[in-house]
């Protein structure tokens, strides 16, 4: 086996773009904080997820083994108006905390599909590690990093000396920012919660050496990382508004209780942006993957886009540049398709397709060039040095790492689906995860009389169209 080709990252700790040298040679070990399982995934939520998917896919073609663990949130934690998201959607929808984070899981799962991510080699639920996140708490305990007080733990953030290196923030500095009020209890207001007390009648708590009670925001990322990718593992990544509090309060628990740095690299993705606006669930300009063929684009279209921007920079998300994405993507599948469907014997080690991939590994090995990547496989699409089953199979190599199917034919596109049967897809894929066969059943009788004919396969849903 030849050896695992260099990477080139930047490490938000570091400020810097070092080589990557993974814990063990060869094998890259990567967590991604996922979902908050409370409400749908908007595709700025999306954005961040494709990211950590295409340092996955770059990093398994360049030769390494990965091992990929992304959590799901499905415990309630208190927000800075007091209100728990999950128990507060619970009571809205009229549904158990534990329907609400099996439905919504199932629905993030399935917008991600629909952008062609690949599940995670591991999805550690916090609900079911709530023990492992205990026994760290007590270590912290131990280790006179943390103290109790009628039944609520904090961090002592005075006690870890290298507190805000990640985000630049200064401890003298600090104001309380970790999306709860100042709690009446604490030491000092940028001390943070590692258990608190349920209060009564609280339907998500466990018992726990000081009371009934739930876990704080950050300590289940650190305990289900270390849990599953060691005490010491390669790269951590999540989106830009994860740097502070969350990732430098995970620095805390995780070094505080071993001693030592847990994470080599730490990655954060930029926001997408709407009309030049943050999107987000709060704002309301939030846009599901799944509304996207009901806008006449694509899905497939927006992971286009997500590559014309690099990870660490903003993307705004508008009409026009969805136009353009789907005229660049519907160019290459025309350059795919008009190589016939021989070219399993073409060597893409050959002249002149050896410098073509040589300038594309050169792009993604440069903390994820995709731009410059996608610019390589358009000029691999328009040159005339290839032949044309060269150029499909060029392409289709770089597909490895794009993830656009770029076999499908040009002109095949989800928006030709009728208005609202995309958003109703979904709806079903995540009501089948989530078991729920009386709305699944439901809703392809409600599909059927649009024209939309669904088969199950262990693939997922299939689809024919009947006008």
């Amino acid at each position: 086996m030849s050896k695992p080709g260099p990477v080139r990252l930047y490490n938000s700790l570091t400020r810097r773009i070092d080589p990557l040298e993974p814990v063990t040679p060869g094998r890259v070990t990567i967590y991604t904080c996922g979902s908050t399982v409370y409400r749908y995934a908007h595709i700025g939520n999306l954005r961040t997820y494709l990211f950590g998917d295409l340092l996955r896919r770059v990093l398994e073609y360049l030769g390494h083994e990965v091992v990929y663990v992304k959590n799901i949130t499905d415990v309630g934690h208190m927000r800075e108006t007091g209100e728990d998201p999950i128990l507060t959607a619970a009571e809205v929808e009229g549904k158990s905390p534990r329907e609400i984070a099996e439905y919504y899981t199932a629905a993030w799962l399935a917008d991600e599909a629909l952008l062609n991510m690949p599940r995670a080699d591991v999805l550690p639920k916090a609900t079911e590690h709530i023990g492992e996140m205990i026994a760290l708490t007590e270590t912290l305990l131990e280790r006179g990093l943390a103290y109790e007080v009628n039944g609520n733990v904090y961090y002592d953030v005075s006690e870890f000396p290298s507190y805000g290196r990640l985000s630049g923030q200064r401890l003298d500095h600090l104001r309380a920012g970790h999306r709860v009020d100042v709690e009446a209890d604490k030491r000092d207001p940028e001390d943070f919660a590692l258990w608190k007390l349920a209060e009564p009648g609280r339907l998500m708590k466990w018992p726990s050496p000081w009371g009934d009670g739930f876990p704080g925001w950050h300590i289940e990322c650190s305990a289900m990382s270390m849990q599953y990718l060691g005490e010491r593992f390669d790269i951590h990544t999540g989106g830009i508004d994860l740097k502070f509090p969350h990732h430098e309060d995970e620095i805390a628990q995780s070094e505080g209780a071993t001693g030592h740095p847990v994470v080599s690299t730490w990655m954060h993705g930029e926001f997408l942006t709407l009309a030049d606006a943050k999107m987000a669930k709060s704002a309301g300009n939030v846009i599901r993957v799944s509304d996207l063929p009901d806008k006449g684009f694509e899905p497939l279209a927006f992971r286009y886009l997500a590559l014309t921007a690099h990870y660490r920079s903003k993307l705004d998300f508008t009409e026009d540049a969805m136009h353009a994405a789907t005229s660049g993507l519907r160019r290459l599948r025309r350059a795919v398709a008009e190589g016939g469907t021989d070219g399993a014997d073409v060597d893409l080690a050959a002249d002149p397709m050896a410098g073509h991939r040589a300038r594309f590994v050169e792009a993604i090995s440069d903390d994820l060039g995709l731009p410059a990547a996608l610019a390589e496989a358009h000029a691999v699409a328009g040159t005339e040095d290839l032949t044309l089953p060269q150029r499909r199979a060029l392409l289709l190599d770089f597909d490895r790492v794009l993830g656009l199917s770029l076999e499908t034919p040009a002109e095949e596109a989800i928006s030709e689906l009728p208005d609202g049967a995309a958003a109703l897809l979904a709806r079903r894929a995540a009501a089948r995860a989530a078991r729920d066969f009386a709305t699944s059943d439901a809703l392809r009788e409600e599909l059927a009389a649009m024209g939309v004919e669904v088969r199950d396969t262990p693939e997922g849903q299939v689809t024919t169209i009947r006008r």
